[in-house]
C-alpha cells in the first residue's frame, strides 16, 4: 500500500544502515570452546544417565524374570504336593480296605 502511512514497525527499521560481519575476535575464541566444551559435558552427561537407565532396565528385567520363576516354582510345588497327598490319600484307603477284606475273609468260619 503505497499512500499509506508506514506502520511502527516499518518506521523502526532503518533502511540505510549496513550489515557488518562481527570480526573474529581474540573473546570469540574462548566462548566457542567453552561453549563446545559445556556441550561435550552434557552429552557425557546424557551417555552416563542413558546408561544407568539401560543397566536399571536390564536390572528390573532380571528382577521380575527371578520373580516369575519363583511363582512358578511354588506353584509346581503346590500342584506336586498335591498330587503327592491325593496319591498317599489313595494309597493308605487301599490298604486299609484290603486289610480289613484279608482280615475277614481270615476270621471267617471254615465253611
Amino acid at each position: 500500500m503505497r499512500g499509506c502511512p508506514a506502520s511502527s514497525w516499518e518506521a523502526s527499521i532503518d533502511v540505510h544502515s549496513e550489515y557488518v560481519e562481527p570480526e573474529s575476535s581474540t573473546a570469540e575464541a574462548p566462548k566457542r570452546s567453552q561453549s563446545l566444551e559445556r556441550f561435550e559435558a552434557a552429552f557425557e552427561e546424557e551417555v552416563a544417565a542413558e546408561r544407568r537407565r539401560r543397566q536399571q532396565l536390564r536390572q528390573r528385567a532380571v528382577n521380575r524374570s527371578k520373580a516369575r520363576r519363583i511363582v512358578r516354582t511354588e506353584q509346581r510345588g503346590k500342584v506336586r504336593f498335591s498330587v503327592l497327598v491325593i496319591a498317599l490319600t489313595f494309597t493308605v484307603v487301599t490298604v486299609v480296605v484290603v486289610m480289613f477284606e484279608m482280615l475277614a475273609w481270615l476270621m471267617a468260619p471254615p465253611t
